[in-house]
């Protein structure tokens, strides 16, 4: 039996994706089904299609999109020319950079520059914070605006306080939006 080592951090990684809340985690893999199911219960995955050609991957991927009860987005993690057809389907493609073929890396949404599958865990939580950020921008900058709108059609303001308003609002989105650069 010839097998590839388990890298390490990938125990961890899939783990940590859990514990962010990703529900299922599936290993699509075109080796026979003794390995990948060996390699699935030592790093914490419990659902395994093995023994899959390039377009069985796709398969598999669109039924997983296809299903009734699939509310939830699906990501994809690969590295390999073989990994493109599907790195484009699924709704997050994420390519390992660091050995992963280009094919792999252009097909991808996301690039992770090594092979460190914990930083996907990361990528997430920046993903997360950046839309939260942005959410807060739009409501304060639409409220603002508003406010304005309204003081203006009463006629309880002035074109200065509407300038002074929209480019404090944009000032202030830019400073909130710098905290997606702390973590």
């Amino acid at each position: 039996m010839i097998a590839d080592a388990i890298k390490d951090g990938i125990k961890e990684g899939i783990a940590s994706l859990y514990d962010l809340g990703v529900k299922r985690a599936v290993m699509l893999t075109g080796d026979n089904e003794t390995i990948a199911r060996h390699v699935a219960d030592q790093v914490g995955i419990n659902d395994v299609k093995a023994g899959l050609l390039p377009a069985d991957k796709v398969s598999a991927v669109e039924k997983m999109l296809s299903k009734d009860d699939n509310g939830n987005r699906l990501a994809f993690v690969g590295d390999g020319i073989n990994d493109a057809p599907v790195l484009m389907r699924a709704d997050v493609g994420i390519a390992m950079g660091s050995m992963g073929s280009d094919a792999a890396i252009e097909a991808a949404d996301i690039v992770i520059m090594d092979d460190d599958v914990r930083k996907i865990s990361s990528v997430m939580k920046i993903a997360r914070k950046t839309v939260r950020i942005v959410k807060e921008n739009i409501v304060f900058a639409l409220s603002v605006k508003i406010i304005i709108l309204i003081l203006g059609a009463l006629g309880l303001t002035t074109m200065w306080l509407a300038v002074f308003g929209d480019v404090g609002v944009a000032v202030i989105a830019i400073l909130n939006s710098m905290r997606a650069l702390k973590d």
